[in-house]
């Protein structure tokens, strides 16, 4: 059996369509997930970041030289830089997420919009298609109501049936007599 196969944008809203339902029924295990998966590498970094400054204030009293204090200052400011840019990335990494989620919702919305109008179009043409069907069911009855309406006027006006008979047998008569050649007559 050949099977017919759905037109693209009807076949790529079923997929959307069903992906969206997947979507919808783990949505909150998903957000959960990876909300736990972010404030874990978050709690880590700090963590990273702790152990550092840790590190500094260990050192910093060992340190008696004026160049290891710059040094020791140095690394401290560039700690406190490093903690700035790893929150600028975060928040940078949710913007980029959001908008790659926006891209494929763009894209999504816009198969549904596309096989909605399809779906306007097809019932527009059906739509047309049943008022001409009406019409002409109407203009049938009249014609069929005009008909038995005259049917009804004139009987007077046309021949009886047993009459239409008579006519017809006695045309068919003389037709045959006609035929019949003169000499036998």
């Amino acid at each position: 059996c050949p099977t017919s196969r759905p037109p693209a944008p009807q076949a790529a809203f079923a997929h959307l369509a069903l992906a969206f339902r997947c979507d919808a029924f783990t949505l909150q295990q998903r957000v959960q997930v990876e909300k736990r998966a972010r404030d874990a590498a978050e709690e880590n970094i700090q963590e990273e970041l702790g152990q550092c400054r840790a590190a500094l204030e260990r050192l910093g009293p060992s340190c008696t030289d004026a160049g290891c204090k710059e040094t020791l200052e140095q690394l401290q400011r560039s700690l406190a830089v490093l903690a700035a840019a790893i929150e600028r990335a975060t928040s940078a990494a949710e913007k980029l997420g959001a908008v790659h989620q926006e891209a494929r919702m763009s894209r999504a919305a816009e198969v549904m919009v596309q096989h909605v109008e399809n779906l306007k179009r097809h019932h527009v043409r059906e739509h047309a298609e049943l008022e001409e069907m009406k019409r002409l069911i109407q203009q049938n009855s009249r014609n069929r109501q005009l008909a038995e309406t005259q049917d009804d006027v004139e009987p007077r006006l046309r021949p009886h049936p047993l009459m239409r008979t008579f006519q017809q047998g006695s045309a068919r008569r003389r037709v045959s007599i006609a035929v019949i050649p003169k000499q036998l007559l």
